[in-house]
């Protein structure tokens, strides 16, 4: 194994390591350069499980305090942000060793090589001096913040979603550039610790790439809980005065003066492509973003391979992971497998969450020329009444002529969850008379789900809790 290797894996998150368990169990010599973030990449460092963990600490924090039962009282929560951080990297450092260095030890055919890698030709990637040679090789570099152009950023120490989670001390104030779903986690956890937060988003609504009947009811949601929420918003300047950030902003052609103690940029993502060497070795790219690749995630060089979020969204973890998993089968195996991406349900984990699968009411209106939608809100469930927790809304999409479910977005506490029935429905072409057909059990948010198909047969509104 001395700089010889079947297979090289450039990169160390969730595609690579699904890339080397595949690689693996095929006996494939192995290589993984890491470089940047520790082992596990984004999610188990400075993505998912952080933000998830800090944000339902945040819900706790909150909720006890605005409940609507009012046969329950608390006293004022007592918070310690650093002890937070501290007890967040305390979980981080368990999971990683546990779900990414110990794994890796227990693989025979792999060997970490920790350290920037840059290609020298076709085959051989130089790292720390080292000439690694692969007859396969897999580009799995992730993707990093794209940081936007904006009049005086670099004159400030703005925050990124890795630098926010090392604060030391919790903020009096917060603006977050960005209202997706990085932008919208970070500002409710923020908001629950007790932090003024201002989201301002470029687009006319948060979430920009969800259906407006979802993105409204969110904004609802989280205005309603303080967040200060501005839309259709041209940053035109960032500048510090003495510890104080401030920002000028344009809103529906009007000037505004932004401050705050520190700024967010929740931009968006771009795929991790500099600096290694693609150029010289005539790997193609998308407008020098993300790299190029077919189907079955090679690169115009039949021997290289690229997944996860280097190629481009979407920027999930479970979506860069199997596409890592297949990417290495293809390349080693011949397997020719890839992803039905309408498939792959998405979520977003603020209070209530959101998720999705499937065609939108917008993609399916300009595929077809017409659209066949129903909507159902949270306070038409039983058990979200049971338990008064009523903020929501589902909404799904059906074929006009088969009555096959093509899209299902949702805005509910447990979205996250629920959404797997949808995407099992649109994986197996299932019909809103398969979900109907289907026993729930009573009550659950689930049901749901159930009665948005209802609502294309029936008015639900006058319809007992018990029907089926």
């Amino acid at each position: 194994m001395k700089g010889q290797f079947d297979f090289i894996i450039v990169g160390g998150g969730a595609a690579a390591f699904a890339a080397s368990t595949r690689a693996n169990e095929l006996g494939a010599e192995t290589a993984m350069i890491n470089a940047g973030l520790p082992l596990g990449g984004t999610c188990i460092n400075v993505g998912c499980i952080p933000t998830k963990h800090l944000l339902e600490l945040g819900n706790l924090i909150y909720y006890r305090q605005h409940h609507e039962f009012g046969s329950l009282k608390f006293g004022p929560a007592r918070f310690d942000f650093p002890k937070a951080i501290l007890e967040k990297n305390i979980l981080l450092d368990e999971l990683r060793k546990a779900n990414y260095t110990d794994v890796l030890e227990n693989q025979p055919h792999t060997k970490l090589f920790e350290g920037y890698g840059r290609f020298v030709n076709e085959h051989e990637i130089e790292v720390n001096g080292q000439h690694l040679r692969g007859e396969k090789i897999l580009i799995a570099t992730g993707s990093s913040l794209n940081i936007v152009s904006i009049d005086g950023l670099d004159t400030v120490d703005y925050l990124t979603n890795q630098t926010i989670l090392e604060l030391e001390k919790l903020p009096a104030s917060l603006i977050v550039i960005g209202a997706g779903p990085l932008g919208l986690e970070f500002a409710q956890m923020f908001t629950h610790f007790g932090t003024k937060v201002t989201v301002i988003e470029v687009a006319n609504q948060i979430l920009p790439l969800s259906d407006p009947t979802i993105s409204r009811e969110l904004h609802r949601c989280l205005t309603n809980e303080g967040i200060e929420i501005l839309t259709n918003v041209k940053t035109q300047r960032i500048w510090r005065e003495g510890k104080v950030k401030r920002a000028n902003v344009m809103i529906n052609g009007k000037s505004h003066n932004l401050k705050a103690e520190h700024i967010l940029l929740a931009t968006g993502v771009i795929g991790n492509i500099d600096n290694l060497g693609l150029e010289e070795v005539g790997v193609e790219t998308n407008g020098g973003s993300y790299i190029r690749v077919d189907e079955f995630y090679q690169t115009n060089l039949d021997h290289i391979y690229a997944a996860g979020d280097v190629i481009g969204p979407p920027f999930l973890e479970a979506v860069a992971a199997k596409e890592g998993y297949l990417a290495t089968g293809n390349a080693l195996n011949n397997e020719k497998r890839t992803i039905n991406y309408l498939e792959v349900p998405y979520a977003v984990f603020t209070s209530p969450q959101v998720a999705g699968v499937g065609v939108s009411e917008k993609e399916y209106l300009k595929r077809y020329g017409t659209c066949y939608c129903r909507t159902v809100y949270m306070n038409q469930v039983p058990k979200a009444l049971a338990v008064k927790k009523t903020r929501g809304v589902i909404k799904m999409t059906i074929h006009h002529e088969t009555d096959k479910i093509m899209g299902v977005e949702i805005v509910a506490p447990l979205a996250a969850d629920m959404i797997h029935e949808a995407a099992l429905a649109i994986k197996f072409d299932l019909t809103i008379d398969d979900i109907i057909d289907t026993v729930h059990v009573f009550p659950t948010f689930s049901e749901a789900i159930k009665l948005v198909a209802q609502a294309y047969t029936r008015d639900i509104s006058k319809m007992s809790c018990c029907i089926n």
